[in-house]
């Protein structure tokens, strides 16, 4: 899945890398609080116990997650309910996928170097992870 709208921020990590900070608080409050249909005062009220914040800053927050595609809505009478369109893992995941697609065609000696170094700082576990993934994509490709 192909998320808009993402730019990649190198000086933060995970999901702060490609969401500006108010937009990973309120995924990390859904994908946390297990939520398949919310409105934005549910999100509200959990932020606001944490912090003072506007119910309108998190609406329009809340808008900007639907336009770049990250949470689904359906009406419910005045107001929107909300879904995540995905998990927090396989947003890592997609996020990691266009980063390496976007190597990948700017070039390709590029990319596989920058695997190659990852490679070679793994330990014998992620290694085999790695090999796992790689034996489960040729019989994909096989079958």
């Amino acid at each position: 899945m192909k998320v808009k709208g993402i730019r990649i921020r190198p000086e933060h990590a995970g999901i702060r890398s490609s969401l500006f900070d108010l937009e990973a608080d309120i995924m990390q409050v859904v994908w946390r609080e297990g939520w398949t249909g919310f409105s934005v005062g549910h999100v509200h009220e959990r932020l606001e116990a944490e912090r003072d914040i506007a119910y309108t800053t998190v609406m329009t927050t809340v808008s900007r997650l639907f336009d770049k595609g990250l949470l689904e809505r359906q009406r419910d009478g005045r107001r929107y309910l909300y879904t995540p369109v995905m998990g927090q893992d396989e947003f890592l995941r997609a996020m990691a996928r266009d980063v390496l697609g976007s190597l990948l065609d700017a070039t390709a000696d590029g990319a596989e170097a920058l695997l190659t170094e990852q490679v070679a700082d793994a330990n014998a576990d992620e290694l085999d992870r790695l090999e796992a993934m790689i034996r489960a994509r040729r019989k994909e490709l096989a079958g």
